[in-house]
């Protein structure tokens, strides 16, 4: 993850260091993680908190300024996640060149953000309507800091998402960012998935890592490779290159 500070029109932005700083703390985030030897990057506003549902329109301006600025500088696939705005995710990244998204696609939850509904037909044909450049779509199947409505077991919800909207991968999260991602769930979800890979979302580790990928296809990564691991922080390019030695060695 390269975490973006917060945007112009976001609670936090710092309107007195203005979009410049905004930019170069994503570009040391990202060298540090291209560095350390990622596989990927996945750009998101992080810090635009409290998240929207339905992002403004300065928000994705924002972001594609940022990636355009950087894009010459980025080595490795990269993608985009607006949260949690599944038609921005899908406009940035057809602007911006990115191969993947992450995003709340289905379901409906209670969440922090109030009443969070989705519509991935709507979202879907929006891609088609824009010739969106064929973007694999990772489904996050257990969404940070929502509940889904229905009382719907991890199965159902896994075989029922597979079957009607074809994820290219399924995210399993823990509450919050830097949240450790149950191991039970992982293994409920992996067991239904089929061909379709299931990723540890959130609070994967370089303690844990070995545990998770036991478990999962892969790891989306932010917190842990933060300054002293805190979601604060810009990114310790010594703590990317640690984890990804531990990666490599559990894949051999």
């Amino acid at each position: 993850m390269c975490h973006l500070q917060a945007l112009p029109g976001d609670p936090y932005y710092d309107k007195d260091k203005g979009m410049d700083d905004v930019i170069e703390k994503a570009r040391h985030d990202l060298h540090a993680l291209q560095n350390g030897g990622v596989d990927a990057v996945m750009f998101s506003n992080e810090f635009s908190l409290p998240y929207l549902t339905k992002v403004r329109t300065e928000t994705v301006a924002a972001m594609a300024r940022i990636i355009g600025e950087l894009r010459k500088e980025i080595s490795v696939p990269y993608g985009v996640n607006v949260l949690w705005d599944p038609k921005a995710s899908i406009t940035l990244a057809t602007v911006t060149g990115a191969k993947f998204v992450r995003e709340i696609f289905t379901g409906v939850y209670a969440s922090d953000f109030g009443l969070w509904n989705t519509d991935c037909g709507d979202t879907f044909r929006h891609a088609k309507a824009i010739d969106a450049h064929p973007i694999l779509k990772l489904f996050n199947i257990v969404p940070e800091a929502a509940k889904y409505l229905a009382q719907r077991d991890i199965e159902e919800i896994v075989q029922g998402t597979i079957f009607n909207c074809r994820p290219d991968v399924l995210c399993v999260s823990g509450l919050t960012a830097g949240s450790e991602t149950s191991i039970d769930t992982l293994r409920r979800v992996k067991k239904v998935a089929g061909a379709t890979p299931v990723f540890a979302n959130t609070g994967v580790r370089h303690d844990n890592i070995e545990q998770q990928l036991a478990s999962a296809d892969g790891a989306v990564v932010g917190t842990a490779f933060k300054i002293d691991g805190k979601f604060e922080n810009l990114v310790d390019e010594g703590q990317v290159k640690r984890f990804m030695e531990k990666v490599k060695s559990f894949r051999n």
